[in-house]
């Protein structure tokens, strides 16, 4: 059943018929899954775009803004097509492609270029280049362009920063390398976008320097509630601070440190950031999102797990579940190991955070083994590794449920059951379903055992609570 998920999200693109029927519809449901490109206008949309719906034989369909802009095409003005969530296809797909996008959303490219890019993937420049061109439409540096793009527009849009200092943060190599995207990506000049902005001020909070607050979309529903209850039960004083209402902690980050406060909406998560180097902002946006897992295609993972009897009562319940994911491999790894989290770096309190997780080299001082090997590069955690290959290798050193847990987490795995967790166990007993039966029950549920699993937790606690 998997391997039909993954080939049906993957030729959704390609399936003009079916693309069309949604934008006649504007079902906001697909915005991120798809481009709209108009030939007419020479401008790409999101499928809910509120303008006039095009004649069939005037629209192109792309999997993403970088492939639209390859062709020629500029964001429209009105929905903002980069303002959507992402594709849940990075989390649900394991390939190439996926791993490639959600590195390239970290910034590694920016970072490292595309030879870092390549090398933390496992593959040569040239490779790399030619399968994201084919299952994409764009190279790495056509779709790391893009993401330059939308890092630019929120510093131009959400912060008095001098434009100078735009580009630079957001990733450019050149004063003139960012007004000439900027005007080929919006149509307009990064002076225009700002006054534009201003005019909307009114309902955006004011930001000055590096606070900047932004809203970050999502498809609902969106279990808000859990989210935060999860990371109330987890929470490393100092590092986090969770309230009934929001949750904050601290960010390690590459080019300085930062501390985000999250806050969720009916139709968005208010996000209040604190940079110490604006460069971080895309990094910063991207984990964030991978941590509250706003990806995520809910409607999905109803259609699955709704089936089942005994899970269709508490999926009813409860919509919109969503996995915690992690802002940092190495941290969610180390986590789950300590028993007595050493302190990290003081920072200036904000929103009841006050220090940094200590790295991995902190941890490795006071002997620990799995801290040795991820602070000397023996053992790798990121974004784009591999499911398969990351597992094998963390069984190098610890448990298969730290593995799994690890892996769901960080590359924010849909299909991974943690059928050893107590919590687990004992929802299920709660649901009437062996605990020991939960391995032959996953075929029913993938691939979205790993929000089955959460919904098991979530019995364990209160069955019908929403």
């Amino acid at each position: 059943m998997l391997e039909f998920m993954v080939t049906e999200t993957r030729a959704l693109w390609r399936d003009a018929e079916r693309c069309y029927r949604v934008v006649t519809a504007r079902d906001s449901r697909f915005d991120g899954q798809f481009i709209m490109a108009v030939r007419t206008t020479g401008i790409y949309c999101r499928p809910s775009c509120p303008a006039s719906t095009p004649k069939v034989q005037n629209v192109r369909f792309f999997p993403t803004s970088a492939a639209a802009q390859a062709n020629g095409f500029r964001a429209c003005r009105r929905c903002l097509p980069d303002a959507v969530p992402g594709s849940p296809d990075w989390n649900v797909r394991a390939d190439l492609a996926a791993r490639a996008m959600r590195l390239i959303s970290d910034g590694t490219v920016e970072r490292e270029g595309v030879p870092g890019l390549a090398r933390r993937l496992g593959y040569s420049d040239r490779q790399l280049g030619r399968v994201l061109t084919a299952e994409l439409g764009a190279g790495p540096l056509a779709l790391a362009r893009a993401h330059r793009a939308h890092s630019a527009r929120l510093l131009i849009e959400m912060s008095e920063l001098p434009l100078t200092d735009v580009a630079f943060a957001a990733g450019f190599s050149s004063v003139r390398q960012f007004n000439e995207t900027i005007r080929e990506v919006f149509a307009t000049t990064p002076s225009q976008l700002r006054v534009s902005a201003a005019s909307r001020r009114g309902r955006q909070s004011d930001v000055t320097g590096t606070r900047l607050s932004l809203r970050l979309p999502f498809r609902p529903p969106f279990d808000a509630s859990g989210l935060l209850r999860f990371f109330a039960e987890h929470a490393v004083p100092g590092v986090e601070e969770v309230t009934s209402e929001s949750y904050a902690r601290t960010l390690r980050l590459a080019h300085g440190s930062g501390v985000v406060r999250l806050t969720p909406s009916p139709d968005h998560v208010r996000c209040e950031l604190m940079l110490t180097d604006l460069r971080d902002l895309g990094s910063a946006v991207s984990r964030v999102r991978r941590l509250l897992d706003l990806d995520a295609d809910p409607a999905a993972v109803t259609r699955v797990l709704g089936a089942d009897p005994a899970l269709a009562l508490l999926v009813a319940a409860v919509p919109g579940i969503r996995v915690p994911g992690a802002v940092d491999g190495e941290e969610l790894l180390l986590r789950a190991l300590l028993s007595e989290v050493p302190p990290g770096e003081e920072m200036p309190g904000e929103w009841g955070v006050t220090r940094l997780f200590p790295t991995a080299a902190q941890v490795a001082t006071t002997g620990h083994p799995v801290a040795a090997a991820l602070a000397e590069g023996r053992l790798d955690v990121h974004v784009g590794r591999d499911a398969a290959e990351l597992r094998a290798e963390l069984l190098t050193y610890v448990d298969l449920p730290t593995a799994d847990h690890v892996v769901m987490r960080v590359l924010g795995a849909p299909d991974v059951l943690l059928a050893d967790d107590a919590k687990v166990r004992r929802g299920a007993e709660t649901l009437g379903i062996s605990p020991d039966s939960l391995g032959e029950r996953a075929r029913a549920w993938t691939p979205w055992c790993s929000y089955a699993g959460m919904y098991l937790r979530r019995a364990a606690a209160s069955p019908l609570s929403a």
